[in-house]
């Protein structure tokens, strides 16, 4: 004897359903990769150089959202207390441009060797900025 399987017409139509919704769920999910933000900083280190204990300890770091999205900097923060980093409290739309700032504590003499994390929405997540340098005595003084 021979048996006969047959699929019920509403379990092929059933299948035919699931295999739609996943492939649009897979095209979906694939565009929603290409709709994101990017950010490229115009350097990713700044160098003070040498420059005298007690001057102006500001430096900038700017960047470009070059993704499709908007950019939402969530994070920055410094690898010691004597830098101070200030990120946009506002999203970054595609094509805009923003600014990192970071404040260094010149009243500390010798060398500058800091990290700053930035943690945002872009592609990379994560992005480690540095700055570097060196404080001197002021003119006069040991």
């Amino acid at each position: 004897k021979r048996i006969n399987f047959e699929v019920h017409p509403k379990l092929k139509m059933m299948k035919k359903i699931v295999l739609v919704l996943f492939v649009g769920l897979l095209g979906l999910s694939l565009k929603a990769q290409d709709t994101a933000a990017k950010i490229e900083f115009k350097t990713e280190t700044v160098d003070y150089g040498e420059i005298e204990k007690g001057s102006d300890g500001i430096r900038v770091f700017e960047f470009t959202n070059t993704g499709s999205a908007p950019l939402i900097i969530s994070n920055v923060r410094s690898s010691c207390g004597c830098t101070i980093p200030k990120k946009p409290e506002d999203p970054i739309m595609p094509g805009k441009t923003g600014e990192i700032q970071v404040k260094y504590d010149t009243n500390r003499v010798g060398p500058i060797r800091k990290a700053i994390t930035v943690t945002s929405n872009a592609d990379t997540p994560t992005k480690i900025l540095k700055i570097k340098g060196e404080v001197k005595a002021a003119s006069g003084t040991k």
